[in-house]
């Protein structure tokens, strides 16, 4: 079975209109996904099913609201989103109305069961970007499981926020970088095209469009791509964030040195940069993002 980031199979939305479909559902156990319409004062979750509602325990809501290593704050964001469940069985409330009792957690342990703990370093999963923070963003690998990608492992290229390289509900791949201390941390910028792949995208006396990432005193930073950035001479007026037309004046592969001269600066800040994926394959083992002729070495070993 493959296991979904939550929101991003529309196959797992599914409308019951009978008795006869839900009694179905729950013996068949499949899994499915729907959007929480209510989280109630006892924090329990609604999910519109059609013509019915489901509900959501709050101690079936999220893995580790039992076990107290999750705060109710995690059930109360999912209002207005699609969550993955398991229908458990059916209930009449107090009107006599059936009403499918959900479970959340059922699936999250079943994911991690047979699919999250049996990753290993370099493989390289689907996600789905549910927070970003300065210090990283954090992923839905499956079924509501989050990780998170620590801000220096999204590129190359230096950012100072994530929201400077990706989107919340943004849908990407992520290679696992490491396990320790059972924790899993994912990268981005192995994914993301050796510094060749993308200087073979530009070439010396072009005018491209570029995002200023940094403006020290000897120079300006411009990303070109997520993962090639070029120094700039020192102009004034020119602020971090800001998209800018530069030429390019030249590229040293020996060095890693694009270097280029700012032509004009837009006063809209840029948008985030579409994200192009050079690794095809399900898992990597090394990277080296330098070229063999390069003085500076950068590499990854998983």
């Amino acid at each position: 079975m493959k296991y979904y980031p939550e929101g991003t199979n529309p196959e797992l939305v599914k409308k019951f209109s009978t008795l006869s479909e839900l009694k179905e559902a729950v013996k068949c156990r499949e899994i499915l996904e729907g959007t929480v319409t209510v989280c109630d004062s006892q924090h329990n979750l609604y999910v519109d099913l059609g013509t019915f509602t489901g509900v959501l325990p709050r101690l079936e809501g999220a893995l580790g609201i039992l076990e107290g290593t999750a705060r109710d704050i995690a059930l109360i964001s999912k209002v207005n989103r699609k969550v993955c469940f398991r229908i458990m069985g059916l209930h009449k409330d107090e009107n006599g109305d059936i009403v499918p009792v959900l479970s959340r957690r059922n699936v999250q342990l079943e994911c991690r069961r047979e699919f999250i703990d049996k990753l290993k370093t370099g493989d390289i999963v689907n996600a789905r970007v549910t927070r970003l923070e300065n210090f990283g963003a954090f992923i839905d690998i499956g079924c509501g499981i989050n990780s998170l990608i620590p801000v220096d492992f999204l590129s190359v290229s230096r950012i100072t926020h994530t929201c400077e390289r990706l989107k919340c509900e943004q849908n990407i791949k992520a290679v696992l970088k490491s396990t320790a201390d059972n924790k899993l941390t994912f990268s981005l910028k192995e994914l993301l095209g050796t510094w060749e792949e993308n200087a073979a995208h530009f070439t010396a006396g072009e005018t491209v469009t570029g995002i200023v990432r940094s403006v020290e005193e000897y120079g300006i930073f411009v990303e070109l791509a997520p993962n090639l950035a070029g120094l700039a001479d020192p102009r004034d007026g020119i602020e971090k964030g800001q998209r800018v037309s530069v030429f390019i004046k030249s590229i040293s592969k020996s060095r890693m040195k694009v270097k280029l001269a700012i032509v004009e600066a837009f006063s809209e800040t840029a948008e985030v940069p579409a994200l192009k994926y050079y690794i095809k394959s399900d898992r990597i083992d090394e990277w080296l993002y330098s070229p063999p002729s390069a003085s500076k070495l950068i590499y990854t070993k998983f």
